[in-house]
């Protein structure tokens, strides 16, 4: 099988700038995140427990970025920080529900406001309102094709 020329295979044009692009918003957005004194993965969980009544740890893991391996020790030290409460789910106390604390909702409302007016400028110097609901659909629809894969 011979080696595909990148000049000449359009998907492999955009897999360098697609890296790069994460790369890129990944140094801004985790150096403001630890600027506002979390780690991503604490700014992870307490952005998605923000404005809701809390959750399970399975819900927590699915519907933020942090492994299931790694949420234990991120609880923990939110925990350590009264940032958050554990509580026993009354129908089955094997599952534990977390919620934000006063304390974390405070640091929800700052951290989370925070870093939306850091990101904003990056997404508005680049993309159009239309353009940003386009990448956002395109992106979506290329994450579906790898989990489709088994990627």
């Amino acid at each position: 099988m011979d080696l595909p020329h990148l000049k000449d295979d359009p998907y492999l044009k955009l897999v360098r700038p697609l890296v790069e692009a994460y790369q890129a918003f990944w140094l801004a957005d985790s150096r403001h995140i630890r600027s506002l004194k979390l780690t991503p993965s604490q700014f992870d969980v307490i952005a998605t427990l923000g404005d809701t009544d809390g959750m399970t740890c399975a819900e927590l893991s699915a519907r933020t970025l942090v492994t299931k391996g790694t949420l234990t020790g991120v609880l923990d030290r939110l925990a350590a920080k009264g940032l958050i409460r554990r509580e026993a789910v009354d129908s089955d106390r094997r599952r534990i529900n977390v919620r934000l604390t006063e304390k974390g909702t405070a640091v929800f409302r700052k951290a989370f406001a925070a870093h939306i007016a850091f990101l904003r400028p990056f997404f508005e110097e680049a993309l159009s309102e239309k353009e940003v609901e386009q990448a956002r659909l395109l992106l979506l629809r290329l994450r579906d094709s790898f989990n489709r894969s088994g990627g």
